[in-house]
């Protein structure tokens, strides 16, 4: 079951650029964020049910529109789907990176499934505490599931490759939402990447968090970042 897709002209510039990410949205996702922005297709799961076929040919068109990639969003919960659909869409003449993009709550046996069909993986890296992952995505133990799934992405596509235009083809891009009232959460996160991560591994520190969905309600959550807690986070990590 799929949200909708079409070229996205706003994800990071190296997969972007001025063609845009082929971006697909899956209905439905493994985590519960109070605060999500897809909320509709997510939980509410909004969408439409197709066909592996389709799948394949949605990509297939996607590559047609000048798409600089397949941009999996939420993918997790139809591996095995997915699997068969892309296998299906090379066959039939995709060529373009595959970007697997994801909170980053993934079984390194299912990352495992998919090495050699994926290209890029962007995923998440939320929590440090597993207090805040409970409380604000619904899931256990999300630190220590989401940094040895971030490890196998990383083991199945190494370094980063980019072409001629500056469009990264292979490795791994960490995404990370900053949250108002939680700078600490953040400064733990970066600092495991810095301790764990190859130095050339691309991080997205996002600024672009607003209270939406549930997390209107919550005290800490309902108001936007401030720019003096960006800097915070970005001066402690230069």
């Amino acid at each position: 079951k799929i949200g909708g897709y079409h070229l996205h002209m706003w994800e990071e510039p190296i997969l972007s650029s001025d063609k845009g990410s082929g971006t697909i949205f899956f209905s439905y996702c493994n985590l519960g964020c109070i605060y999500c922005q897809n909320y509709q297709i997510s939980h509410i799961c909004k969408g439409e049910e197709i066909s592996i076929e389709r799948f394949s040919n949605i990509c297939l068109e996607l590559q047609e529109m000048g798409a600089n990639n397949i941009n999996l969003v939420t993918p997790t919960h139809y591996i095995p789907l997915i699997k068969e659909g892309l296998i299906l869409a090379k066959k039939q003449g995709l060529t373009i990176p595959i970007v697997y993009n994801t909170s980053g709550y993934e079984k390194v046996s299912s990352l495992k499934s998919l090495e050699g069909l994926i290209d890029i993986y962007l995923p998440d890296l939320k929590y440090y505490s597993n207090e805040l992952s409970l409380k604000y995505s619904k899931v256990d133990n999300y630190f220590k599931i989401a940094t040895e799934a971030i490890q196998e992405m990383q083991k199945q596509v190494g370094t980063p490759v980019f072409n001629e235009s500056g469009i990264i083809q292979k490795g791994v891009i960490i995404r990370h939402l900053v949250l108002p009232n939680h700078i600490q959460n953040s400064k733990h996160i970066l600092k495991w990447i810095k301790d764990n991560m190859p130095k050339d591994t691309y991080i997205s520190v996002m600024a672009q968090y607003f209270p939406t969905y549930k997390a209107k309600e919550d005290k800490l959550l309902n108001r936007k970042l401030t720019k003096r807690e960006y800097k915070e986070i970005e001066s402690d990590n230069q």
